[in-house]
């Protein structure tokens, strides 16, 4: 009889609109994959509010609400790990000139605070620039065995 105790991998892959009912619907789909993947509660919330940071940056920083342009994202769970990347078709930006939220003079500004949260919430965090426009960005949470 075959061991059915172990997750299934799974991939799934989305082209989104610019549009922030576009965050919603990716927030969506990697809690509920998460959820099946075995994450209690806890990382749900951060998975959902990484997820939903970086949607948001991609929509509105990325591709600044282009109706031609796209956000791809893809979840993936499995081999103890779950993974998603989320690219946009934008500009991109310089990710060393990011301004340190912490920092007295930025500390009571009410935006800016994007990535400094997603790195907080997640295990893995990446971001690299696409060619020839776009940026993406890696989030990689564990599973932790119990």
């Amino acid at each position: 009889m075959p061991d059915n105790s172990r997750p299934v991998a799974r991939t799934v892959t989305q082209s989104l609109d610019s549009t922030l009912d576009s965050v919603d619907s990716a927030e969506d789909l990697a809690v509920d994959m998460a959820r099946k993947a075995g994450f209690g509660e806890d990382d749900l919330v951060k998975i959902g509010m990484a997820v939903r940071e970086s949607m948001v940056n991609a929509v509105v920083h990325g591709n600044r609400y282009n109706s031609n342009k796209k956000v791809r994202l893809s979840v993936a769970a499995g081999a103890g790990r779950f993974t998603v990347r989320i690219a946009d078709e934008g500009e991109g930006f310089e990710f060393e000139r990011l301004p340190d939220p912490l920092s007295p003079e930025n500390i009571m500004r009410t935006s800016g605070r994007g990535i400094f949260l997603i790195r907080s919430f997640v295990d893995e965090f990446q971001i690299r620039r696409l060619e020839p426009a776009g940026t993406e960005v890696t989030l990689v949470k564990y599973m932790v065995s119990k």
